[in-house]
C-alpha cells in the first residue's frame, strides 16, 4: 500500500478512557496512540474520560467538560480512542461536530448504527449479506425464549466481548442472559456460526479512496471472548489463507458495510466465513489501537507501519476539517415550513 501522508506537525487532541466497560482497553489504545504520534513531531495533547464521565488532563486533574471542549478547540484534529458506548457509538463524534473541530474516524449515525449490532443486521440484511439468525430480547421478553439448541448471547451494544457468553445447553442459558444484561437493556440470542473467523479492515480516505487490508484470521479454540482477546494468547494470522473467490466475498461484503453506514477513518468489519460463504459479524467503527492491535497488524502486512497509519488518519481528518454540511440554514436562506 503507498500512502504518502504530509509531514506536517499537527497539534492533537487523544481521548482515552470513557464511561463504559472498555475503559481500560480505551486507554492502553490512547496511550498507544498518543506516544506513536508524539515520537513523529505532532504536539500531542491528551485527555483522559474517567470511569464516571469525568474529563481529566493530560496529568490527571479533572477539569470539567467546559473546559476539556475549550481544549479541544484549541487543537487541528482530535483523535477519540474511546472504544464502545458513550465514545464509538458516536457521543464523541456528536460533540466535536457540536464543537467544530475536525476529528479522526467515523460519524455520530455510522457510529452509533454500528454499535448496535441489531441495527447492523438489518443494513446487512438490506444489503443482501448474510448474517447469523437471531433475537432480541430485553428484561420483559426474555422469559418468552425458548432454547432450542447453541446459540450465542451478547449485549447489543457493548464491545471487547464483554458480556458474551456461548451456551450450550438451556441450563446455561439465565446466567448468559444476567451477564448480558448487565451491560446492556437490549441482548442478542444468535445461532452459532461454524466457520472461520476473518477481519477485514477498510480505510477511507476524505478523497473518497478506499484502501483495503491484507485479511485476517482469529484462530480461536472456542469463542473468542474477552480473555481471549486481551489475554496475551490470541492467535492472529495476516494475510489469511483464503482463496481468491472467497477474498473478494469478504471485501465486497466490507466495503459495502463500510460504505452504507457511511463510515470515516478505519473501520474493522468482522466475519464468519462459512461453507456458504461470509456471515457478518459486527463493525467496529473505532477498533483496538496499540500497535499489537488487529487493524495495525492488518496494514502493516501490507507496508503500512503503526505511526504511517495514525499519521495518515490525522493528516487526512485534519484536511478535511471540521463536518459541518451546508445547509438552506448555513448559506443565508430560510427554509420554508
Amino acid at each position: 500500500m503507498t500512502i504518502a501522508p504530509s509531514p506536517h506537525a499537527l497539534r492533537i487532541a487523544v481521548i482515552g478512557g470513557g464511561e463504559n466497560c472498555e475503559h481500560e482497553i480505551s486507554l492502553a489504545s490512547a496511550d498507544s496512540v498518543a506516544a506513536a504520534l508524539s515520537g513523529i513531531g505532532h504536539e500531542v495533547v491528551p485527555l483522559t474520560i474517567d470511569p464516571h464521565g469525568g474529563w481529566l488532563d493530560g496529568d490527571g486533574t479533572p477539569i470539567g467538560l467546559a473546559a476539556a471542549v475549550d481544549v479541544l478547540c484549541g487543537c487541528d484534529v482530535v483523535v477519540p480512542v474511546v472504544h464502545g458506548p458513550r465514545g464509538e457509538d458516536g457521543t464523541l463524534a456528536a460533540l466535536c461536530d457540536l464543537a467544530g473541530v475536525a476529528f479522526v474516524g467515523s460519524g455520530i449515525r455510522p457510529g452509533a448504527l454500528a454499535m448496535d449490532k441489531w441495527a447492523t443486521k438489518l443494513v446487512a440484511q438490506a444489503l443482501g449479506i448474510t448474517t447469523a439468525a437471531s433475537v432480541v430480547l430485553t428484561t420483559s421478553t426474555a422469559s418468552t425464549y425458548r432454547f432450542r439448541g447453541p446459540v450465542v448471547v451478547k449485549p447489543i451494544a457493548a464491545g471487547s466481548s464483554h458480556g458474551v457468553r456461548l451456551v450450550d445447553s438451556e441450563a446455561e442459558l439465565a446466567p448468559a442472559l444476567a451477564a448480558a444484561f448487565a451491560f446492556d437493556d437490549r441482548v442478542l440470542v444468535e445461532e452459532v456460526q461454524h466457520g472461520r473467523e476473518i477481519d477485514v479492515a477498510v480505510l477511507g480516505m476524505n478523497d473518497g479512496g478506499r484502501h483495503v487490508s491484507p485479511l485476517l484470521e482469529i484462530v480461536a479454540d472456542g469463542l473468542f471472548d474477552h480473555d481471549a482477546k486481551y489475554g496475551g494468547h490470541a492467535d492472529f494470522r495476516v494475510p489469511a489463507e483464503v482463496s481468491l473467490s472467497e477474498r473478494n466475498a469478504l471485501v465486497a461484503a466490507a466495503l459495502a458495510m463500510y460504505d452504507a453506514l457511511g463510515c470515516a477513518g478505519v473501520a474493522r468489519i468482522d466475519f464468519f466465513l462459512t461453507e456458504s460463504g461470509p456471515v457478518l459479524n459486527e463493525v467496529n467503527t473505532m477498533p483496538g489501537f496499540t500497535a499489537h492491535s488487529q487493524v495495525p497488524q492488518m496494514f502493516a502486512a501490507d507496508g503500512l507501519t503503526y505511526t504511517a497509519l495514525l499519521d495518515t488518519l490525522v493528516q487526512d481528518a485534519a484536511a478535511a476539517g471540521a463536518r459541518r454540511p451546508t445547509t438552506a440554514v448555513s448559506e443565508g436562506r430560510v427554509p420554508s415550513r
